[in-house]
């Protein structure tokens, strides 16, 4: 039973869907507060490589290993996306033209690719992993075992992080701040709430979460580094946040959906379900990214989706 192919796709779309997770959790925070952060995925590139780089240098216990990766790699990300947040709000750069160069400057031509070269990482496997953490018995029950009790900690600290972060913004008084920052910073400013600090502060953590997004694929899925890890995964993640109507808990459920379409083709193919070209079927995720896109693309679908309303605009006091 747990060899059949609809578990082994619901089980292949948790792992697919765990970077994807990470970095829309980031996503939805630097929205929230109304900057657009299009350099998700230089920020993931910088995260996998520096979370790799970490695991061949360190030697010491394979836990310790493994948590100073992914410091490393949220370190990394934030990094990144600190020089986004000083573009877009304190020069008030454009935040999509910011967000490509970034990617530009930190993608799969750019940094990341300078120092796994310069590092030596290239074609090196992983000198320590994330593997299921649950014993044996829970992992072989029947249906639930391989999707539920089959992953690592990565898998079920991203679960963890989707409850804090939904928490975070629906009942703490910084995570309906930060609500306001996005909707109306001009009302936020007016009450006295620090407008460029919690946009400075949630796209850094966006930033984080996609360090780490790009860790889970060079530690985990992988484990490797290579050039173009994270295939396009920035693209998703964002379609991902509008997906889920910018709220945390349903990142999760648009995570596994885009990480089933991810893990459908080999699947399929492996099992001579199908004779399509799998090119066919990789391009699924984005022709829904590209959907998605175009939906959210004109004023009325933002607004019946929920967009926060000052998403993407730049904002100082003396423009009230």
């Amino acid at each position: 039973m747990n060899n059949s192919a609809g578990v082994v796709v619901l089980s292949a779309a948790v792992v697919y869907g765990t970077p994807l997770l990470y970095a829309a959790l980031g996503e939805v925070l630097a929205e929230r507060s109304g900057v657009l952060n299009l350099g998700v995925e230089g920020m993931m590139l910088v995260g996998a490589v520096m979370g790799f780089w970490t695991v061949q240098r360190l030697h010491v216990s394979t836990p310790v290993v493994l948590a100073a990766a992914l410091g490393v790699a949220a370190l990394a990300g934030a990094a990144m996306a600190t020089i986004h947040a000083f573009l877009v709000v304190t020069l008030r750069a454009s935040q999509i033209v910011s967000g490509l160069a970034l990617t530009i400057f930190a993608g799969a031509a750019g940094l990341s690719s300078y120092l796994g070269n310069d590092l030596n990482l290239a074609d090196s496997p992983a000198r320590h992993s994330f593997h299921a953490i649950l014993p044996k018995g829970m992992r072989d029950l029947p249906v639930v075992g391989p999707i539920v009790f089959g992953h690592g900690a990565l898998v079920y600290g991203s679960w963890l992080c989707v409850v804090l972060v939904a928490l975070y913004l629906t009942r703490t008084r910084p995570g309906l701040n930060v609500r306001a920052v996005g909707e109306s910073p001009g009302a936020a400013d007016a009450m006295g709430i620090n407008v460029a600090a919690y946009r400075y502060a949630h796209t850094i953590a966006g930033g984080a979460f996609a360090g780490i997004g790009g860790a889970t694929f060079s530690l985990s899925i992988t484990p490797q580094w290579g050039d173009g890890l994270t295939q396009g995964a920035r693209w998703i993640a964002i379609a991902l946040v509008i997906f889920a109507f910018w709220r945390a808990e349903l990142v999760l459920v648009g995570a596994y959906f885009f990480g089933a379409l991810t893990a459908l083709a080999p699947n399929l193919q492996a099992r001579q379900i199908t004779n399509a070209p799998h090119e066919l079927f990789d391009s699924l995720p984005y022709v829904m990214t590209i959907v998605v896109l175009v939906i959210v693309s004109n004023g009325w679908g933002r607004r019946r989706l929920g967009a926060p309303a000052a998403l993407g605009l730049p904002y100082v006091r003396e423009e009230r």
